[in-house]
Protein backbone atom coordinates (compact mmCIF):
# COMPACT_ATOMS: atom_id res chain seq x y z
CA UNK A 1 0.00 0.00 0.00
CA UNK A 2 1.55 3.29 -0.82
CA UNK A 3 0.94 5.93 1.97
CA UNK A 4 0.69 9.61 0.54
CA UNK A 5 1.45 12.51 2.66
CA UNK A 6 -1.83 14.81 3.06
CA UNK A 7 -1.82 17.83 5.25
CA UNK A 8 -4.68 18.50 7.51
CA UNK A 9 -6.34 21.81 6.79
CA UNK A 10 -7.32 22.79 10.14
CA UNK A 11 -3.89 21.94 11.74
CA UNK A 12 -1.42 22.17 9.41
CA UNK A 13 -0.25 18.89 10.71
CA UNK A 14 1.15 16.69 7.59
CA UNK A 15 -0.26 13.11 7.73
CA UNK A 16 -0.03 9.70 6.25
CA UNK A 17 -2.81 8.05 4.63
CA UNK A 18 -2.80 4.93 2.73
CA UNK A 19 -4.21 5.41 -0.89
CA UNK A 20 -6.86 3.22 -0.78
CA UNK A 21 -8.41 4.72 2.15
CA UNK A 22 -8.51 8.07 1.06
CA UNK A 23 -12.28 7.74 0.39
CA UNK A 24 -12.71 6.16 3.85
CA UNK A 25 -12.67 9.21 5.93
CA UNK A 26 -9.35 9.37 6.95
CA UNK A 27 -8.98 11.89 9.97
CA UNK A 28 -5.51 13.90 11.44
CA UNK A 29 -3.88 12.28 14.45
CA UNK A 30 -3.31 15.26 15.56
CA UNK A 31 -6.72 17.48 15.99
CA UNK A 32 -9.66 14.82 14.52
CA UNK A 33 -10.48 16.84 11.51
CA UNK A 34 -11.32 15.03 8.40
CA UNK A 35 -8.18 15.35 5.71
CA UNK A 36 -10.44 14.33 2.38
CA UNK A 37 -13.67 16.06 1.97
CA UNK A 38 -15.98 16.87 -0.79
CA UNK A 39 -16.21 20.80 -0.21
CA UNK A 40 -13.52 23.43 -1.13
CA UNK A 41 -12.00 24.36 2.27
CA UNK A 42 -11.11 27.93 3.36
CA UNK A 43 -7.34 27.71 3.78
CA UNK A 44 -4.62 30.83 5.02
CA UNK A 45 -1.58 31.79 3.51
CA UNK A 46 0.65 29.50 5.60
CA UNK A 47 -1.49 26.51 5.41
CA UNK A 48 -1.64 26.55 2.02
CA UNK A 49 1.95 26.92 1.40
CA UNK A 50 2.86 23.68 4.09
CA UNK A 51 0.30 21.58 2.21
CA UNK A 52 1.92 22.83 -1.31
CA UNK A 53 5.36 21.99 0.00
CA UNK A 54 3.68 18.70 1.24
CA UNK A 55 1.37 17.07 -0.26
CA UNK A 56 1.23 14.15 -2.04
CA UNK A 57 -2.60 14.38 -3.56
CA UNK A 58 -2.68 17.07 -6.20
CA UNK A 59 -3.98 20.16 -3.98
CA UNK A 60 -6.01 22.99 -6.80
CA UNK A 61 -6.39 26.29 -5.10
CA UNK A 62 -9.21 29.01 -6.05
CA UNK A 63 -7.48 32.31 -5.66
CA UNK A 64 -10.78 34.41 -5.25
CA UNK A 65 -12.62 37.40 -3.56
CA UNK A 66 -16.06 38.22 -2.15
CA UNK A 67 -16.14 40.99 -4.60
CA UNK A 68 -15.39 39.24 -7.85
CA UNK A 69 -18.55 38.68 -9.95
CA UNK A 70 -16.41 36.02 -11.47
CA UNK A 71 -15.65 34.65 -8.28
CA UNK A 72 -19.15 34.11 -7.12
CA UNK A 73 -20.14 32.59 -10.45
CA UNK A 74 -18.05 30.00 -10.00
CA UNK A 75 -17.71 28.96 -6.47
CA UNK A 76 -20.98 26.90 -6.53
CA UNK A 77 -18.51 25.30 -9.62
CA UNK A 78 -15.53 24.91 -8.07
CA UNK A 79 -17.91 23.12 -5.36
CA UNK A 80 -19.39 20.51 -7.66
CA UNK A 81 -15.70 19.92 -9.20
CA UNK A 82 -14.67 19.73 -5.60
CA UNK A 83 -17.22 16.46 -5.22
CA UNK A 84 -16.74 15.05 -8.42
CA UNK A 85 -12.63 15.36 -7.33
CA UNK A 86 -13.03 13.78 -3.93
CA UNK A 87 -9.71 11.39 -3.13
CA UNK A 88 -8.08 12.38 -6.80
CA UNK A 89 -7.34 15.91 -5.68
CA UNK A 90 -8.33 18.50 -2.68
CA UNK A 91 -9.52 21.79 -3.81
CA UNK A 92 -9.30 24.72 -1.40
CA UNK A 93 -10.07 28.55 -1.92
CA UNK A 94 -7.99 31.80 -0.43
CA UNK A 95 -9.03 34.61 -0.05
CA UNK A 96 -6.65 37.54 -1.43
CA UNK A 97 -8.77 40.18 0.02
CA UNK A 98 -8.06 38.43 3.38
CA UNK A 99 -4.84 37.44 2.57
CA UNK A 100 -2.96 40.08 -0.07
CA UNK A 101 0.40 38.57 0.31
CA UNK A 102 -0.85 35.36 -1.00
CA UNK A 103 -1.40 37.35 -4.58
CA UNK A 104 2.11 38.39 -4.66
CA UNK A 105 3.96 35.31 -3.11
CA UNK A 106 2.15 33.37 -6.17
CA UNK A 107 2.20 36.13 -8.88
CA UNK A 108 -2.25 35.61 -8.70
CA UNK A 109 -2.33 38.67 -11.60
CA UNK A 110 -6.29 38.36 -12.36
CA UNK A 111 -9.33 36.30 -10.19
CA UNK A 112 -10.59 33.90 -10.16
CA UNK A 113 -7.03 31.65 -10.86
CA UNK A 114 -6.97 28.14 -10.00
CA UNK A 115 -3.34 26.68 -9.22
CA UNK A 116 -2.62 23.19 -9.00
CA UNK A 117 0.31 21.82 -7.11
CA UNK A 118 1.49 18.50 -6.27
CA UNK A 119 4.51 17.12 -4.82
CA UNK A 120 5.83 20.47 -3.99
CA UNK A 121 5.74 22.36 -7.23
CA UNK A 122 3.14 24.09 -8.98
CA UNK A 123 1.72 22.00 -12.00
CA UNK A 124 -0.69 24.43 -14.10
CA UNK A 125 -2.37 27.53 -13.64
CA UNK A 126 -6.18 28.59 -15.38
CA UNK A 127 -7.25 32.42 -14.66
CA UNK A 128 -11.08 32.79 -15.46
CA UNK A 129 -14.79 31.12 -14.60
CA UNK A 130 -14.96 27.82 -14.98
CA UNK A 131 -17.69 25.38 -15.23
CA UNK A 132 -17.30 22.35 -13.35
CA UNK A 133 -16.74 20.36 -15.83
CA UNK A 134 -14.14 22.11 -17.17
CA UNK A 135 -12.69 22.56 -13.60
CA UNK A 136 -12.83 18.62 -13.13
CA UNK A 137 -11.21 17.95 -16.70
CA UNK A 138 -8.40 20.45 -16.09
CA UNK A 139 -7.33 19.04 -12.78
CA UNK A 140 -7.64 15.36 -14.74
CA UNK A 141 -5.80 16.72 -16.94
Amino acid sequence: MAALKVTCLECAQVNRVDQERLNAGPKCGTCGAKLIVDKPREVDLATLQKAARSDDLPLVVDFWAPWCGPCRMMAPEFEKAASELKGRARLVKLNTEDQPQAGAKYNIRGIPTMVSFQGGREKKRQSGAMPATAIVNWVNG
